[in-house]
């Protein structure tokens, strides 16, 4: 059987930088509060004229040359994100265009944070059947755009960026290994972002107003994120025949810090077998695990031959876990 292996990574942050010290000129909060609360130090944001696909389409470039490739290599462009440009065109069909993977299929994914993820064993299904032999995977989010910055609670969390991988499929037993996904839609409602729906209730849940912003009932997602992502963890593992001591680096969706402390603690993980950049970029959502990933690999804290853990959670509510050999 083909697996689908990764032989490029590449990231992409906007250059305006907004730190606590900004967010405390624009609302209720403290330097102290927010690190305190969620770890997070600053987080990168779009300019007005930025948008998810201008992130999505860098990150991708990045990647297609860390994998000594050109764009009209690419079989399949899979973007996951829930802040499109717009309706239609797909984000992946824009970053078609601007990169000029001519000879590409594009389309888009949406589970939130977990995206990435969904992403990525899509990617490797393709693969896998045969379908495709080179595959385009990438995060992209521009949250900054769907916060209400008159909201505490909301407004420290989250940053843009996009990160992307080149998936190539392999003969050799390697690339990844195992993954598990799962949902819950019953609990989707305590973390919501509306679109053409937008309801009395999910009106009640924004004070201030504008219905197209993030809410979330924190301490319900803080719950079943550290609960899930240890569990999805573990399985994943176990799925591969593996054990956690096999395990060189989980590189986990970068919610906010007490989230990734909890998962670690649960799977016993110490801190430097956990990848950690939440403090420098926020909440990026479906950005996150590939912009990690990428710098995991330039820091020298995994590489070829390692196991490595993707694991996140998000809206829907999803959740997912990833087994990769590099």
């Amino acid at each position: 059987m083909m697996r689908a292996k990764i032989i490029g990574l590449g990231k992409y942050l906007p250059e305006k930088v907004l730190t606590n010290a900004d967010l405390e000129k624009m609302v209720e909060t403290s330097d102290e509060w927010i690190l305190k609360r969620v770890g997070i130090k600053e987080r990168h944001i779009c300019d007005e004229n930025t948008y998810t696909s201008d992130l999505a389409s860098r990150a991708a470039e990045a990647a297609i040359r860390n994998a000594g490739l050109t764009p009209q290599d690419i079989d399949l462009i899979i973007v996951a994100s829930v802040t499109p440009d717009m309706y239609t065109p797909s984000v992946a069909c824009l970053v078609q265009k601007n990169i000029g993977a001519t000879n590409a299929v594009a389309f888009d994914l949406n589970a939130a944070c977990t995206g990435f993820v969904f992403a990525m064993v899509t990617a490797a299904q393709y693969i896998e059947n045969g379908m495709f032999n080179k595959v385009l995977v990438i995060g992209a989010d521009a949250l900054s755009k769907m916060t209400e910055y008159k909201d505490r609670k909301t407004c420290v969390l989250f940053g843009d960026g996009a990160g992307a991988a080149v998936l190539q499929a392999t003969k050799e037993e390697t690339g990844i290994l195992s993954s598990v996904m799962g949902a819950d839609g019953v609990s989707g409602d305590c973390l919501t972002a509306p679109g053409l729906r937008c309801d009395e209730i999910e009106m009640e849940k924004r004070p201030f107003g504008n219905p197209r912003t993030i809410w979330m009932d924190g301490s319900a997602v803080f719950k079943f994120a550290v609960r899930q992502m240890a569990a999805s963890s573990k399985e994943v593992v176990e799925k591969a025949g593996k054990s956690m001591e096999d395990v060189k680096l989980l590189v986990p969706h970068q919610a906010n810090m007490r989230i990734i402390e909890g998962a670690a603690k649960r799977l016993e993980m110490t801190g430097d077998q956990v990848f950690v950049n939440v403090d420098k970029y926020g909440n990026m959502s479906s950005a996150c695990i590939p912009i990690a990933l990428c710098e995991a690999v330039e820091q020298n804290r995994a590489g070829k031959g390692d196991l490595v853990i993707l694991s996140g959670m998000g809206g829907g509510l999803t959740w997912g876990s990833i087994l990769l050999e590099l």
